[in-house]
């Protein structure tokens, strides 16, 4: 019996000092690894690929560089278009004048033209005309230009036709009722002034009235 309580005893040393081995081979191997992660930097123990990049400045060959921000483009300012000038009935071009309400850009006027002239050709009475409309009046005048277009035209008026007129066609400031006989020697006499009439047309096509505007 006492043999037999000998061998238990060995048996059970053997398997205590088997675990202790291996309890302290653990802590070894732990220990490693630890010491492993700290000391990567230290020399003579091999760095990652990443460290000796970051290290030396290069970059890996799988490593593809961010592309750089584009550069910011301020936004070119507007032009200001440079005012332009208005243009007359006439085709002259006048700047336009600060506060002005005056429009430089009306039709022609369909019942007013300038009368130049007489003639009696074709055997009837005929005015030489030009179309037109009234401009801007100038500074410190009540009174606007007549700005005629175009090239000078015909108008048959009637004999018995109802014409008025003022200075300086009369001597007067107020219409008065004229004859077609003294208009025809007024313009013969002042050919090419260009006095404004208001006119009309009978179902002929011929004056049948007209009214001198008055301008200074």
């Amino acid at each position: 019996m006492r043999g037999h309580g000998t061998a238990v005893r060995g048996a059970r040393r053997v398997r205590t000092q088997a675990a202790l081995a291996a309890l302290a081979l653990c802590g070894t191997l732990a220990l490693t690894a630890c010491n492993g992660d700290e000391e990567a930097g230290a020399p003579g123990t091999p760095a990652s690929p990443a460290t000796s990049a970051a290290a030396t400045g290069t970059t890996s060959p799988s490593a593809s560089p961010s592309p750089s921000p584009a550069p910011s483009k301020k936004p070119t300012p507007a032009a200001t278009p440079p005012a332009t000038a208005t243009v007359t009935p006439a085709g002259t071009k006048k700047a336009p004048t600060p506060g002005s309400t005056c429009d430089h850009k009306m039709p022609i006027s369909p019942d007013e033209v300038a009368v130049y002239r007489y003639t009696p050709e074709g055997g009837v009475h005929s005015l030489i005309i030009k179309h037109g409309n009234w401009g801007c009046a100038a500074p410190g005048k009540d009174s606007a230009p007549f700005e005629t277009t175009g090239k000078e035209t015909f108008l048959n008026i009637a004999e018995d036709a109802k014409i008025t007129a003022v200075t300086p066609i009369i001597a007067s400031p107020v219409s008065k009722p004229i004859t077609l006989q003294q208009l025809i020697d007024w313009l013969i006499a002042h050919p090419n002034q260009g006095r404004v009439f208001r006119y009309h047309l009978d179902s002929a096509g011929v004056i049948d009235w007209m009214d001198q505007q008055y301008t200074s």
